[in-house]
């Protein structure tokens, strides 16, 4: 019986490669990932984090999970909210992502209240009830099997906890043309000047056509059990935010 095909990009690939593609993939752009981030939205990047971020409502003492969080953008948005008392989990698949984070933010001086941990969203090692908050900001859109990552969160999320998706989304079709055109003949080459890497940027642009549209990806949301779920869009529907909560 054949294997079981999966999206990479517009390639398709057994299910069971998918996430060493995408993993050898942030090996390569790992070290230019942020310079990469801002060049590629003129830095908007960091406003749409920030805007999603005074959606989440943090409080002192609140435990959270930053999944996929990368080079730790969030999570330096997140730990000076919930203050020495609370608790967040720092949390990538990819090791060198997370390394970078790490040293990242040891180098702004945030540390007391954060950990790290290297976990594969659709399995998260962490117990039942947990975290007051969930958060994963571009990164849900490179998980192999996307329903089982959020009921996974689901799971560890506590009664009244909340969880926020930051993600490229399908923009207004007024926007399309300029989009797809920067997407598909500006971002590589971008890519291929600054990270020595084309083709994982050209990737990072497929990847965001293959992601589920706005209402599909609110709609899985609560398949997973999230009620009150809302989406957010952003920059006309590039970025959307989406919450959901657990009662």
């Amino acid at each position: 019986m054949p294997n079981k095909t999966t999206h990479f990009g517009f390639r398709d690939v057994p299910v069971n490669e998918k996430a060493g593609h995408v993993r050898e993939v942030f090996d390569s752009v790992a070290n230019d990932y942020d310079l990469m981030n801002d060049l590629m939205s003129f830095g908007i990047h960091r406003l749409w984090k920030r805007f999603a971020i005074n959606m989440a409502g943090l409080r002192p003492g609140q435990q959270v999970l930053d999944l996929a969080g990368g080079t730790g953008d969030m999570t330096r948005l997140i730990a000076p909210r919930i203050g020495d008392s609370g608790h967040v989990v720092l949390s990538d698949i990819n090791a060198a992502m997370l390394a970078n984070g790490r040293s990242r933010l040891i180098d702004r001086g945030i540390s007391g209240n954060v950990s790290f941990a290297l976990a594969n969203a659709e399995q998260l090692p962490f117990p039942d009830d947990h975290f007051d908050l969930v958060t994963i900001a571009f990164g849900l859109r490179n998980v192999t099997d996307k329903q089982r990552a959020l009921d996974s969160m689901f799971r560890t999320l506590r009664p009244g906890g909340r969880l926020l998706v930051l993600e490229f989304s399908k923009p207004a079709s007024a926007l399309k043309p300029a989009y797809d055109f920067y997407s598909f003949n500006i971002l590589p080459k971008l890519g291929r000047l600054i990270a020595k890497d084309e083709d994982s940027y050209r990737y990072l642009a497929e990847s965001i056509r293959m992601h589920p549209d706005q209402m599909s990806l609110q709609g899985m949301m609560e398949q997973a059990g999230f009620e009150d779920c809302d989406y957010h869009n952003l920059s006309g529907g590039i970025v959307a935010i989406h919450r959901g909560y657990k009662f």
